[in-house]
Parts: C-alpha cells; structure tokens; sequence
C-alpha cells in the first residue's frame, strides 16, 4: 500500500479525530502520529528541506525523513499538511502575559490579582495559537503567570510552555516599583529591594514561590513613572548579588536595561540576557559578544506605542520616553546583529496585542537579520538562553513542538505572523 492510499485510508478516521478533539489532544487510541508536509526549517543549517515525514511518539519526536521512506503498514495518525512548510514551535523571551496593550493604562496599574490571572490566562491561549510554543514571562504581579503556568502544566487550560519570574527585582522608586500611587498611599511593587543582600533575599523569595527565572531592573524605563531609561538603577554590588543567587539555584537571570551603563554593569556581573538594549555603544556590544551574553530588542512595539498608546491612556511622559529609544534602539539591534552577538527573539507583549508576537519577525529583518536568523533567535538561540537541549529543533529526541505556515519563510518572513498549525508536547492545539 503506497502514502497516498493510505492517506485516503485515514482521511474518514482524521475526520471524525478532529470533530471529537478540535483544538486538544490527539485522540486516546492513537499511538504514533504522522506529519506529512512540504517541507520544514532546519534551523541549525537555515536551509528549508523538501518532502518531509515527521513520526510523533507521545510527546517526543522520533523520526524525520522522507514521505517515501515512512513504511505503509504502521497503524498511524495521520495530519496531512501538505502545500505547508513546517518549523519548531517559536519562542518569546519576553512577554508580560498578565497585562493587556488595549486596556487604559493607568487603570490597568489597579488591576486585582485575580484579575491580571485572568488575563494571563486568556493571553497564554493567544500566545500559543499565533504558534508560540515557549515564552519567558519577565514580570507579573502576585505569582499570576506562575499560576497560570501550573494550570498549563497540570492540563487544566492550553497555553505555551512557560519560564516565570514572577515580581521583578528594583530598587525603591525603580523601574519596576510602583511609581504611579499617591505618596500617602506608601505603595510598593513587591520586588522591591534595596542593597545586596536584600535582593538576594527577593530573589528567594521569588523563587519560593515558584519563579523558574529571575528578572532585575537595572536601569529606568520608557513605561515607568519618573524614571530616566538611560540612568542606571542598580549598582554592580547588586547585580552581582543577583546573579550569584540566581545561577547557584540553577536559573537564568535577565536584565532589564536600556542605558549604556546599565548594560555593561549587567554583562560584567554576569547576566543571562540583556532586554531592550536601547543604547548600546561599541564596547558594550563588544562585551556582550566577549562573554556570550544573549540581547534581546524589542524592535516592533514602537510602532503601537506610537500609534494608540495615547489613545489608550499612556501619559505624555512615557510616549516621549518611547521616542527617544526607538531609533536608538533598532540601531543598537543593528550594530550587535553585525557583531554577531547572541540574539533572541523578545518581543515585550503585553506592550502590544497578545497574539501578535510574529510581527516582529519582519522587523528583525528589516533591521539587519536574515530571515534565517530571525528564525534562529526564536529557536534554537532561545533555547540556548534557556538551557534546554530538547527544545527549538525538528530532529529526533526533541519535544514534538511543530508550527507550520503556508509556503517558505525563509523567502517571506511575514508568514510567521499567520501560523496555521500548531502542535505543543505532541498535542494538536490549531489545525
């Protein structure tokens, strides 16, 4: 029996498959599923393959070949995905799952716990269907995302999978403390901590509760009040102290910086990943590739800030703050691109509509990437940050994340703004 009768063979079975498991798991009796397509991504060579057979045993990839070599007697599942080019599921290093970009911005800040769950949850779906497999989420309050991270792992609600950091870590009046409350009112962000050992003792506490990365704010930021994001926040003494916590837990530690000085402080103390990196000069990006340090730019939320943060009741203080880093920004992305530093794909969602995190892949192009590369950065760069050698790849032994999109990314990038499948842990959550 050749593929195509038994593609005839399974059609009726496929049929009655999706009416009973529209968006879920793959049927119980199934046993090994078959993917059929085009073509896919190998993202370590950058090249696309034609004529692709993908075998899927549980959660796990366990073959990639050609259709013609996939024996015809094995009792399959099969997904025919032809006329669509395949790729690994794609990372965001940098999401804000529990926050919306269309909601009014002051009164978003006053937002209830449960509230920004709920959030966070309704996100997490979005995030997975536009074919974002794995995010790291960079802030949230009240362990929310943690929350909704444990709901997605327990198989309660779909979702991508997540690495959270739950409150992140500044100082007092800081980028990441709560600026916009009356001084009566003696608010403050949970993450809030001033000298070394007392972040060090956030950073537990972070972790105590569930945090499976860490996040400091070393320097202002565009979406704070009364901060400057080019003045560094904090000392080297405490991202050091920072740092050393997080790696002796075994966790990755991010970040955030626009300044110059902020950003070498933050590699010199031995940071994971740089976000923004708005204003980058030649020996930081030096530094950054000296000690493979990994840059993640935000280089397409500009263009909605600019166009409806207004409308959506973002002060003059903070627009102005998105006009002065944009350009800048998008040139230091330029330049590290050039000098070959380690990129990944951060896209700060939640600055911009959920769901819409595959916009930026044109932009990454557009200022200086490949098509290849701007891939890279949402695979197997992202993993690499993560420390995860079973993610970010089609080949066998990894996680069955696959995406497709209809024809050749790597000839037209904004294809990765419409995925049309998406498979997580070997589950078919889009089709």
């Amino acid at each position: 029996m050749d593929l195509n009768t038994f593609i005839k063979k399974q059609s009726l079975q496929l049929s009655l498959a999706a009416a009973l498991a529209i968006t879920t798991s793959l049927p119980s009796w199934a046993q090994d599923t078959l993917l059929i397509a085009d073509a896919y991504v190998d993202v370590v060579k950058g090249k696309t393959i034609q004529d692709v057979a993908i075998v899927i045993s549980g959660n796990q990839i366990s073959q990639v070949t050609k259709q013609s070599k996939i024996p015809s007697n094995n009792d399959y599942t099969l997904v025919d995905l032809s006329g669509k080019t395949l790729l690994p599921g794609v990372m965001d290093m940098h999401v804000h799952l529990s926050g919306d970009a269309e909601d009014n911005f002051l009164a978003s800040q006053n937002y209830s716990i449960p509230r920004q769950t709920v959030k966070a949850v309704k996100n997490a779906e979005k995030t997975l269907m536009a074919g974002f497999t794995t995010v790291r989420d960079l802030g949230a309050s009240g362990y929310a995302v943690i929350a909704t991270r444990d709901g997605i792992n327990a198989g309660e609600i779909p979702g991508p999978r997540i690495w959270a950091v739950g409150h992140a870590v500044s100082i007092t009046g800081g980028h990441c403390d709560d600026n916009f409350s009356a001084p009566e009112k003696h608010a403050k962000a949970q993450g809030v901590a001033d000298g070394p050992w007392a972040i060090r003792a956030k950073v537990r506490e972070n972790i105590k509760y569930g945090a499976n990365a860490i996040k400091v704010c070393a320097t202002g930021g565009v979406f704070s009040k009364g901060t400057k994001v080019g003045v560094q926040q904090l000392t080297y003494e405490e991202l050091k102290s920072a740092v050393d916590e997080a790696h002796m837990r075994g966790l990755v530690i991010a970040a955030h910086a626009h300044g110059t000085s902020g950003i070498k402080a933050s590699i010199k103390a031995g940071i994971d990943s740089i976000e923004h990196c708005s204003f980058m000069d030649d020996e930081a990006i030096k530094m950054a590739v000296k000690a493979g340090t990994y840059l993640s730019c935000d280089i397409y939320n500009t263009e909605y800030t600019l166009a409806f943060g207004a409308a959506n009741g973002v002060p003059e203080e903070n627009i102005n703050k998105e006009k002065l880093v944009s350009q800048a920004q998008r040139d230091s992305f330029r330049k590290a691109v050039k000098a070959g530093a380690n990129m990944v794909f951060g896209s700060d969602a939640a600055i911009y509509p959920h769901g819409d995190n595959g916009n930026q892949f044109s932009r990454m192009v557009k200022f200086g990437m490949t098509p290849a590369q701007a891939i890279q950065a949402a695979t197997i760069n992202s993993a690499a940050l993560l420390k995860q050698d079973n993610l970010g790849q089609i080949k066998p032994g990894f996680l069955a994340d696959i995406i497709a999109v209809e024809g050749d990314p790597l000839k037209n990038i904004s294809l990765m703004e419409n995925v049309t499948f998406v498979m997580k842990d070997g589950k078919i959550y889009k089709q």
